[in-house]
């Protein structure tokens, strides 16, 4: 959605606060050897690095780096790399604060998200949220959904600074975006053989939004990037809760808007951008007017079914609440799901 940078904040939600693990009372450094002998088991013996740093502070997360060892509550992290940014147009955008690690004990990989507050504001047609990172907010979800198939899983713990670090479970699999648009075949073939299967698993996503919703919680960067495809199950997963927004007239509003962009990109096989129907000469695109465009980005078309007319009616009106031209939004997620259940009785 569109972003406005504002500043760097500490602020937190209103939510109760989160009790994280308390740091160990001094923590004891394994020894250099011992840990050479540990990532030994990790790493091919021409990666060994001669020396490791080891870090308990986290606060100065841009200075910690590969090769580092983090450890947090006695526990070693090896640091491989910085993780970097999924969405379309900023993949090559590092993410300092999250730290792609081996969990040097029993080798399993991890991802440690750091702290890192900023904010922006983000617009929704004529209404601004306010958004900002709380690690807080992400790690009492992650509490929250701790056995929850449709969610990334992970622990949250304090180093002795404070900081409250998401040691994360790594979700083995491609963000939605992509496993879509790698798909192959017209979009005729797609809509009927592939999507219904994908509608079934976005309507569980939903549901999971709702569990969300209904115990006070709320996403906050609802993307179709932020879904990852498990190749273990071909679970849904969301991942990445740590933004949190001050809301007005509805507290669940920015996360309706995130599943409806979401919803228009699964119905159309990606991005329908006026732009490339005028390029290919698409006849639909003489029947465009801004009120089939997205509320957010003003490039996409979202009354669908005027690109493609099998498209059933039902499915298409859950669209239109997510146009310019939309009369009424969606208030909750139950109203959402009612509509998807039932649209999903004709595809």
């Amino acid at each position: 959605m569109n972003k406005t940078p504002a500043s760097t904040a500490s602020s937190d939600g209103t939510q109760p606060e989160f009790q994280a693990s308390p740091p160990k009372d001094g923590p004891s450094f394994p020894s250099q050897e011992s840990l050479r002998r540990l990532v030994r088991e990790f790493l091919p013996h021409h990666r060994l690095p001669q020396q490791f740093r080891m870090v308990t502070d986290t606060s100065e997360f841009i200075r910690i780096e590969y090769d580092d060892v983090v450890l947090l509550n006695g526990r070693p992290y090896l640091i491989l790399h910085n993780a970097k940014e999924l969405r379309f147009g900023l993949e090559d955008e590092v993410k300092y604060w999250v730290k792609r690690a081996i969990d040097l004990q029993d080798g399993s990989p991890r991802i440690l998200k750091l702290v890192f507050y900023e904010t922006y504001t983000a617009h929704v047609g004529a209404i601004a949220f306010e958004c900002f990172r709380s690690p807080r907010k992400e790690a009492r979800i992650l509490e929250l959904v701790a056995t929850h198939p449709n969610f990334m899983h992970g622990t949250t713990v304090e180093d002795p600074k404070g900081n409250l670090i998401r040691i994360l479970e790594v979700v083995q699999g491609p963000p939605l975006s992509n496993y879509v648009t790698a798909l192959q075949g017209n979009h005729e073939s797609y809509f009927h053989d592939v999507f219904p299967d994908i509608l079934d698993n976005f309507i569980e996503c939903v549901e999971a939004i709702r569990f969300l919703h209904e115990n006070g919680e709320k996403h906050g960067d609802i993307r179709r990037d932020h879904i990852l495809v498990d190749k273990t199950d071909h679970t849904y997963r969301w991942i990445d809760f740590d933004f949190n927004y001050r809301h007005r007239e509805n507290i669940y509003g920015y996360d309706l808007f995130g599943l409806g962009n979401v919803l228009a990109f699964l119905v159309g096989k990606g991005d329908v951008l006026v732009r490339d129907l005028r390029r290919r000469e698409d006849p639909a695109s003489e029947s465009i007017t801004e009120d089939d465009l997205n509320i957010v980005f003003e490039s996409r078309v979202v009354n669908l079914k005027k690109i493609f007319p099998y498209i059933p009616e039902e499915l298409n009106r859950i669209l239109l609440h997510f146009t310019r031209g939309a009369r009424w939004y969606y208030e909750h997620t139950n109203q959402l799901l009612e509509d998807l259940r039932s649209a999903r009785l004709l595809i």
